[in-house]
């Protein structure tokens, strides 16, 4: 295929018109749309002005796709060091502070030199200067954890994603992300 102008990414919806995820958005590639298009595993439900062709076909690109049949959710979020992040909010969870992904890391509460376990639990998000000072400190010497860590729902991870609104946010893409807006009557 062949094509004029910028292209974008392409929302993707589930067949309940919600993103798939918030935080990373679900976005596909602009190739990886037309080929669900074609396929007709997709509905197109908002288009760009960019056409693109092949020697036999000419098509609108598509700026949002719902699928057509309904991927369900898991009902517990995957244990990883980005949804630990995104469950804190990107907060050191010692001194409250937001950083960029790449100067946090994650520390156990209770030291793993101390028997403390890699769970849901027992680790929270922490900077790097936090984490060092803390060492295997034992929790209650100066560093106790704003808020305990637990297991979120993937609910609750949608929900904290819905806060972090994308870079790239296409006009076409509004009436499908619910940002905490306030509607019009």
């Amino acid at each position: 295929m062949t094509f004029d102008g910028d292209l974008a990414p392409v929302l993707v919806l589930n067949a309940d018109y919600r993103p798939l995820s918030y935080f990373p958005l679900s976005l596909w590639s602009w190739q990886d749309a037309i080929k669900a298009v074609v396929s007709e595993r997709v509905r197109v439900l908002s288009e760009y002005d960019t056409v693109v062709r092949s020697p036999s076909v000419a098509m609108k690109l598509p700026s949002v796709i719902a699928l057509k049949d309904y991927v369900p959710t898991a009902r517990r979020p995957a244990f990883t060091r980005f949804n630990v992040f995104l469950r804190d909010r990107f907060c050191c969870q010692y001194c409250g502070s937001r950083f960029p992904t790449h100067d946090l890391t994650f520390d156990h509460v209770m030291p793993r030199s101390r028997g403390g376990r890699t769970s849901w639990e027992n680790v929270v998000t922490a900077c790097q200067s936090c984490n060092l000072e803390k060492a295997d400190q034992l929790p209650g010497r100066g560093f106790r954890p704003i808020r305990a860590p637990e297991r979120p729902t993937t609910f609750e991870l949608q929900e904290i994603g819905r806060a972090f609104p994308p870079l790239h946010l296409h006009k076409s893409w509004c009436d499908y992300l619910y940002w905490d807006t306030e509607l019009e009557e």
